[in-house]
């Protein structure tokens, strides 16, 4: 994601700084370039987050220094390389050192790598999942979208908890209740296209209370989902059509052009965390500027605060 922020997320941000409470501990991974050290300082300054930078002091004091970053004031931990910075970071959030994770300038798979180990990792009863908020003049309100970053291609379960973790994620932002709307290519129901079968079970999971906190409908055309105007062409009823808050994907390439499409041809500015892990990730692209870095974080922060008065 690429887009300047133009004031699209200042809502998130104010609601975050003005938290109760201690800022989140976050734990930076891998900071050795200037977008990961200013998208920490900025949430710092911002008042969001206390960021724990960990990685290879001499390169984080270098790419500091070349960008004209102040970084003195930060807690720093030593981790010789990426691999070694990920497993630290985990290890923080075990002593309960840190509240929160944050993707530097490393490879998710191999931050991700540590998070789901079986033994010393950050795993649930959950499946975690990645969403995306995105913020663009073409809609009326924040739009949420998952999965585009970590589940490929999920199963029924797997949709299960993506639907779950999305829908807490928006209560968390003071969507409430969220209306989610499972994509497909049709409305209806076929049996040729598995995700419309899979829409229709994640429904009736939602009936039965297995899906909670929001109003789930599906399959449902993406011009359904947010076009009133294609919803009354196509006599649709629904209490979800033309006005979706969440956007739940068939696969990941569907969540991951979608999100980009937006960006790029629609002007959107997008945050992103994954959800499902025992604490919030924030899990930004090495493309993301430091302003979207920043909403991230205050996303990531609003879900901590609110997974705190949930529990």
């Amino acid at each position: 994601m690429t887009s300047d922020m133009d004031g699209k997320f200042d809502w998130l941000i104010a609601k975050a700084a003005a938290q109760p409470g201690p800022t989140l501990r976050v734990a930076v991974i891998h900071p050795v370039d200037a977008s990961s050290l200013k998208g920490a300082l900025d949430a710092a300054q911002a008042g969001i987050m206390t960021p724990i930078l960990v990685g290879p002091i001499a390169k984080m004091s270098a790419a500091a220094e070349l960008a004209g970053l102040d970084i003195s004031g930060l807690v720093q931990i030593e981790a010789p390389y990426s691999h070694a910075a990920a497993a630290r970071s985990v290890e923080l959030i075990h002593e309960g050192n840190a509240d929160a994770l944050m993707k530097g300038a490393l490879h998710t798979n191999e931050m991700m790598a540590e998070i789901v180990k079986r033994a010393g990792g950050l795993r649930t009863d959950r499946r975690m999942s990645h969403v995306f908020l995105l913020s663009t003049a073409g809609y009326h309100k924040p739009l949420l979208i998952s999965d585009g970053a970590l589940n490929i291609s999920p199963d029924l379960t797997s949709k299960r908890w993506i639907t779950q973790n999305a829908i807490d994620a928006a209560c968390a932002i003071d969507i409430d209740p969220p209306k989610v709307a499972i994509l497909s290519a049709t409305e209806e129901v076929d049996p040729i296209i598995p995700s419309t079968l899979d829409a229709a079970a994640l429904c009736k999971m939602a009936d039965r209370g297995q899906i909670k906190g929001g109003v789930v409908d599906g399959p449902l055309a993406f011009d359904l989902a947010v076009s009133p105007e294609s919803v009354a062409t196509k006599g649709l009823k629904s209490p979800v059509a033309g006005d979706a808050d969440i956007l739940i994907v068939p696969a990941i390439e569907a969540g991951n052009m979608l999100a980009k499409q937006l960006d790029y041809l629609a002007g959107a500015s997008a945050a992103g965390i994954v959800l499902g892990a025992s604490v919030p990730i924030i899990l930004t692209s090495r493309a993301d500027s430091a302003e979207e870095r920043l909403a991230s974080c205050a996303f990531a922060s609003a879900v901590a605060h609110w997974q705190r008065d949930q529990s």
